[in-house]
C-alpha cells in the first residue's frame, strides 16, 4: 500500500460555476479525488484554509508549504501539492532549492480547466501525478502536466492557451505518460545528504530585470544602486549580452559589494549565457554578475531566494549560485 499526501492550494482546477464566475469551492476537489482511491493507493488531502488563485502566491505561502511538507515527511510515501498554472515553475523551483535532501517524489500539478468543465485535463494530470508521487525511488520535485513529468526547477509555464502549459525547454522530460508510463529513471536524480529544508527568509528583497532597448538598463542600474535590494535576476539578451550602460554596471558593482549577487540569465527560451561567446557579455561579467547558463527565470529566483535565506553572502553565495546543486542547469 502506497500512502500519499495531496496538499491543495487552490488553483483553476478546483473551481466551479459561480455567480461571480469560476472560484475556488472548499470541499469539492477532495470530494472529487476519492475516485483515485484504490486498494494499493491510498491518501490523505489538506485543504488549506484560503484557496489561493496563484498569481496572488507570496514567499510565506512557500514557507507554509515547506513546513507543511517537513512535519509530514516521514508519514507519507510521496506528496502531490495542486497548485494554480501561474506560478506554478516558482513554487516547484522554491521546493526543489528548499527541500535539501529530498528522498521521496514531491509532485506539482494543476490544470487548464477546472474538472468541473467536461473537457478538463485535470483528470489526467492528477492520475500521471499520483502514480509518479508512488515511485520510491524518484528523489525529485516535479511538475506533471500534459502527459510529461518535468524536473521542477526546469520547467517553465509557455502556453496559456492549450492543454500543453508546460515544458523544460532545456532539459529532458523526467517521464512520459501513455498507455504505458515510460519513466526516464537515467535522467533522475538520487538523494545524497539527509532531509534538511530550508526556511526561507521573507524578508528579502529580490527583483527580476527583463531588458529591452533604451531605459530599462539605467532603470536597473539604479534600482539595485540604491541599497535596498539582496539579490537580483537580469533576463539579458542572447549569450549574455548586454549594454554597456554605466549605470548597469555601477549597479552590478554595488550590489555585489554589499554581499549579495546579480545572476545574469538569458531572454531566450533555448540556449544559455555564455560569457566571451560575444564581446558585449564581458563588461556585465567584470563587474561582478553570475553567469546563470540556462537557468529559467523561475529557477534563478528561487535559488537566489534560498541561498541567501541561509545566510550566504560575498564570495560563498557566489560559488554556490554557480554550482549545480538540483538539476536546475545544463
Amino acid at each position: 500500500m502506497t500512502r500519499l499526501l495531496i496538499l491543495y492550494t487552490g488553483g483553476t482546477i478546483g473551481m466551479d460555476h459561480t455567480p461571480e464566475g469560476l472560484a475556488p469551492v472548499p470541499g469539492l476537489l477532495p470530494r472529487l479525488l476519492e475516485r483515485f482511491r484504490t486498494p494499493v493507493l491510498d491518501f490523505d488531502v489538506v485543504e488549506y484554509p484560503q484557496l489561493i488563485d496563484s498569481s496572488a502566491i507570496v514567499p510565506a505561502q512557500w514557507q507554509l508549504l515547506i513546513d507543511d511538507l517537513a512535519a509530514r515527511y516521514a508519514a507519507y510515501d510521496g506528496f502531490v501539492v495542486v497548485h494554480g498554472t501561474d506560478t506554478m515553475a516558482y513554487t516547484a523551483s522554491v521546493l526543489a532549492f528548499a527541500l535539501q535532501g529530498l528522498a521521496k517524489p514531491v509532485i506539482v500539478t494543476g490544470a487548464q480547466l477546472p474538472l468541473v468543465h467536461p473537457r478538463s485535463d485535470g483528470w489526467s494530470n492528477l492520475a500521471d501525478a499520483l502514480e509518479a508521487a508512488s515511485q520510491p525511488d524518484l528523489h525529485e520535485v516535479c511538475i506533471a502536466f500534459n502527459r510529461l513529468l518535468l524536473r521542477g526547477c526546469r520547467a517553465r509555464k509557455l502556453d496559456a492557451a492549450s492543454f500543453a502549459g508546460f515544458d523544460s525547454p532545456n532539459a529532458p522530460a523526467l517521464a512520459s505518460f501513455g498507455i504505458q508510463a515510460h519513466w526516464q529513471r537515467q535522467h533522475w536524480l538520487r538523494a545524497s545528504q539527509p532531509f534538511q529544508p530550508v526556511a526561507l527568509d521573507v524578508s528579502l528583497k529580490l527583483a527580476t530585470f527583463f531588458l529591452t532597448p533604451g531605459y530599462a538598463s539605467t532603470l536597473a542600474g539604479q534600482a539595485m544602486q540604491d541599497g535596498e535590494l539582496d539579490g537580483a535576476v537580469l533576463m539579458s539578451y542572447g549569450n549574455g549580452n548586454t549594454p554597456a550602460d554605466p549605470v548597469l554596471l555601477d549597479g552590478v558593482a554595488a550590489l555585489s559589494a554589499r554581499g549579495g549577487a546579480v545572476l545574469n540569465i538569458s531572454q531566450v527560451v533555448h540556449g544559455a549565457v555564455e560569457v566571451g561567446a560575444y564581446a558585449a557579455s564581458q563588461p556585465l561579467a567584470r563587474a561582478g554578475a553570475i553567469a546563470g547558463a540556462d537557468l529559467t527565470p523561475e529557477a534563478a529566483s528561487a535559488k537566489l531566494l534560498v541561498l541567501l535565506s541561509q545566510g550566504l553572502r560575498g564570495d560563498a553565495l557566489r560559488q554556490q549560485l554557480s554550482t549545480v546543486l538540483v538539476g536546475e542547469s545544463s
